[in-house]
């Protein structure tokens, strides 16, 4: 398996819902394939472009928003910056004239139903997650490009690699978690201090700290709203959003200006176990309610998984006296360095590993970083986020619809109760006498979702997806 240099800000991006291998990775491909266009100089010599999708993006693509994210990125929108409140508006425009703005510079005829073609009987052999762009030239030729939307919103471009800037050389290479727990025993460092020795082999350390906080600012951000907006969820189901009268409720009515305010009116709703389990499911379920609105999400290390990690990281700010950029950057640089391990290891896309890979993995990150922010050992770390995923094995991904909301949303409650469980447990435990070691569990993890069925592969052909009665609007 290929092995690959990772960074925090590969582990964590900043999009938009509600899926990082169906909407940011497709969104990321169609951005590439313009940057081929133009760099073969043929931008204005396009007159058509067609869209293939196969296996899992056809066959959820609608209701994870697929093809909205291709248009927008054949738009030469970027999901960082794209403003969410104006993304029906667009739509709309392009399907109401038949147009397409490539590259917010060449208009083009584009007809949804002849340009927008989902393969769903067809999968090409390397990746589930598939799709293939075809611009058409005045000239007659073509060109055609086809990517691998491989989980997180990483993209490979076929007969190309994962890694998009060059390699560099880092003070730490790991691979393994034997790899990470090698150099932190040699050096005594933390492994949140590993993480950020390497990451100085990208960029400064001041840069590094601001990107942080700014992908912790996101998830803030996402969960406040989350925590503050009504209704119902779109895609059909008509699932009705719960946190904000969750949050409504364990607040007592109270108002507050801004996070740091509302932070602090939590925290004075005491500590009772009922109310600590109230308010983590409350965190996960705003930020995933958001993800599926199509809001700004971070992908942790995916966005159907997206609020397992700031649920648990909330939890250690408002109930563990958390609130310090210093412990706030350790929990995310811990984090992301266990969710690699998994990447390089087996996978963190559910259409290759059920959603083993993507909730499993989530609350083992988020395990070891609270781990180690509540003063674990490097051992302890480990051993936090091996017992969060081995109890996560085998789980499926089966979402009704298509859509990332039931059992999804759920799930991410679940995963960040069970990452805080974990952590207890190794905090308690002694490492040294440990029976599984996480890359065991990464093993074992990798073999499951090799033989696991592919209709429980995020295809919505088997599972809670089949067995539950649904009428969608037509697409």
């Amino acid at each position: 398996m290929q092995r690959e240099q990772i960074s925090v800000f590969d582990m964590f991006k900043i999009g938009i819902g509600p899926s990082s291998s169906h909407t940011l990775g497709p969104w990321r491909a169609a951005q590439q394939f313009l940057h081929i266009i133009e760099q073969q100089d043929a931008l204005s010599a396009v007159v058509e472009v067609k869209v293939l999708l196969y296996g899992s993006l056809a066959k959820t693509g609608k209701g994870h928003g697929t093809d909205i994210a291709i248009l927008l990125g054949l738009s030469g929108d970027d999901p960082v910056t794209f403003e969410v409140d104006k993304i029906d508006s667009k739509i709309g425009g392009i399907n109401l004239s038949h147009t397409l703005l490539l590259a917010g510079k060449k208009l083009i005829s584009f007809h949804y139903e002849d340009d927008m073609i989902f393969l769903f009987t067809e999968s090409l052999p390397y990746h589930p997650n598939a799709v293939t762009f075809q611009a058409f030239l005045s000239t007659g030729k073509a060109i055609t490009a086809t990517f691998y939307s491989i989980g997180g919103g990483f993209v490979v471009k076929e007969g190309g690699q994962t890694q998009q800037r060059a390699e560099v050389d880092l003070p730490f290479p790991i691979d393994t978690a034997g790899d990470l727990l090698h150099w932190c025993l040699k050096t005594g460092l933390k492994i949140s201090e590993v993480v950020q020795e390497n990451e100085l082999a990208w960029r400064p350390e001041a840069e590094t700290r601001y990107g942080i906080l700014n992908i912790f600012k996101v998830m803030q951000e996402c969960m406040y709203r989350g925590c503050h907006t009504t209704g119902s969820l779109p895609g059909g189901l008509n699932v009705a959003r719960r946190a904000s009268a969750l949050n409504k409720r364990l607040i007592n009515g109270r108002t507050y200006n801004d996070y740091t305010g509302w932070v602090i009116a939590i925290r004075q709703t005491g500590n009772s176990f009922q109310s600590i389990l109230d308010w983590v499911s409350c965190f996960a379920l705003a930020v995933n309610e958001e993800n599926a609105s199509f809001g700004r999400v971070v992908t942790a290390p995916t966005n159907g998984a997206a609020g397992v990690i700031p649920a648990v990281l909330q939890y250690f700010i408002c109930f563990c006296d958390g609130f310090d950029e210093e412990r706030i950057i350790q929990f995310l640089c811990t984090a992301s360095e266990v969710g690699s391990i998994f990447k390089k290891g087996a996978t963190i896309s559910a259409a290759m590993g059920g959603c083993q890979a993507e909730i499993g993995v989530s609350s083992a990150m988020a395990a070891a970083a609270l781990t180690e922010v509540l003063g674990g050992s490097q051992r302890q770390v480990l051993m936090a986020a091996e017992i969060a995923m081995e109890h996560h094995l085998g789980m499926t991904c089966d979402p009704i619809g298509g859509l990332v909301q039931v059992p999804c949303i759920e799930r991410n409650t679940m995963g960040a109760i069970k990452a805080i469980t974990a952590s207890q447990l190794a905090l308690q435990s002694n490492p040294d006498k440990a029976k599984v070691s996480l890359d065991a569990v990464v093993k074992t993890m990798w073999q499951t979702a090799l033989d696991m069925n592919s209709k429980y592969k995020e295809t919505s052909d088997g599972g809670l997806a089949i067995n539950i009665p649904i009428s969608l609007p037509e697409c």
